[in-house]
């Protein structure tokens, strides 16, 4: 029986409209190319890639009167390279993560990224093109899955940073938390380079863009809450795990550190951001630790293949069950060492659990520690 992908809603909807707006497109492309061909207004060098659709891709001169395009340039591809990276992305990456946040949170995740990076490109070419008086900087298309690649990589960061992904066998082993740092350097390579300067842009704003929000502003759910059956939940990520020097490797650390640190102060200072608080910095510490212990589930789960249709949703819902369950649970013993007088029997582990830590605590008290 051929294997069905159980593939969440809004995951399906993207990867639709990346097939749809990209080959139409080209198609759009394609006859306006050659139509100039035989009037007789084009070179004969001139690619179809060349020809510019402001109406569903982002020229900074010709695109103002389609503020749409603000969304639907990150899903055109001009090439059937991207295209296939594109999808593979939206693919794998979008199931995980809508299942992970829910499909409203996702989806906006995915408007704050598009928009933004979109934004932020567009006013670059155009300052560009006020500087050096270079008409071609205004009239550069911007598109393409790029800046969404680079967030899904922070994402992935942060929920699952010491995750292993192992290529090719086990001949290259590499961590989820240095995927960002060297997707960023391959397209700043490729930006000087190969001089593909929107690829540039897109992949630090996706990256400075995601990090940002899910740093300072998502709200998620407290998973010890969840296990409770409330609803309160925390703004932000403030893990150390998450912080912005983390995701560069250990001999750049130390001055990214001490140079973002002074910037965030100055965001403080302005009331940009919030500080975090000691509690906020420990309960980002314990949503990371407990994250990090449950690793990354299988995204072509036993459900999909079965047809099973729901069953990638129950998987989930446990996983964040027991997520809830063992950062309430380090919660509990964290407040039984500090105050003596909560009682043990509060403990949600396992009875194995229970019966280990209480031998521990057993042998630490004969023991005088």
């Amino acid at each position: 029986m051929a294997p069905r992908f159980n593939i969440p809603p809004l995951t399906r909807l993207l990867l639709a409209a990346l097939l749809i707006l990209s080959f139409l497109t080209g198609a759009l492309r394609y006859r306006q190319w050659a139509r100039k061909g035989v009037d007789g207004q084009r070179p004969d060098d001139t690619p179809a890639s060349a020809i510019l659709v402001p109406y569903l891709t982002i020229v900074p001169q010709l695109s103002l009167f389609y503020p749409w395009v603000l969304l639907t340039s990150t899903l055109v591809e001009s090439n059937l390279f991207g295209l296939v990276i594109t999808l593979v992305t939206i693919f794998y990456g979008g199931r995980y993560l809508e299942r992970a946040w829910s499909s409203a949170e996702f989806g906006k995740f995915l408007l704050i990224v598009s928009i933004v990076s979109n934004v932020v490109a567009s006013a670059i070419y155009v300052a560009w093109y006020a500087v050096t008086g270079d008409i071609m900087r205004s009239l550069t298309t911007v598109a393409g899955g790029v800046a969404l690649q680079a967030a899904f990589l922070v994402a992935f960061k942060q929920l699952v940073p010491e995750h292993t992904v192992t290529i090719a066998k086990g001949v290259v082993k590499m961590r989820v938390k240095h995927f960002p740092a060297l997707f960023v350097l391959c397209a700043t390579v490729a930006g000087v380079v190969l001089r593909l300067h929107a690829t540039l842009i897109l992949a630090w704003m996706g990256f400075l863009t995601s990090w940002i929000y899910l740093r300072f502003y998502r709200f998620s759910p407290d998973v010890a809450s969840a296990a409770t059956g409330r609803t309160s939940g925390i703004r932000g990520d403030a893990s150390e795990s998450f912080a912005f020097a983390a995701f560069f490797p250990d001999p750049l650390s130390a001055p990214v550190a001490a140079v973002s640190a002074r910037v965030y102060q100055i965001l403080v200072t302005i009331r940009i951001c919030t500080p975090f608080s000691p509690e906020d910095v420990e309960t980002g510490n314990e949503q990371a630790h407990a994250r990090g212990e449950a690793g990354l589930p299988s995204l072509l789960n036993g459900a999909g293949r079965s047809g099973v249709r729901g069953g990638g949703k129950r998987e989930e819902a446990e996983r964040r069950r027991a997520l809830a369950l063992k950062a309430l649970d380090q919660r509990l013993h964290a407040a039984t060492n500090r105050a003596p007088g909560v009682a043990p029997g509060l403990s949600l582990a396992p009875p194995e659990q229970s019966a280990a830590h209480e031998g521990q605590d057993e042998g630490a008290s004969r023991s005088g520690v």
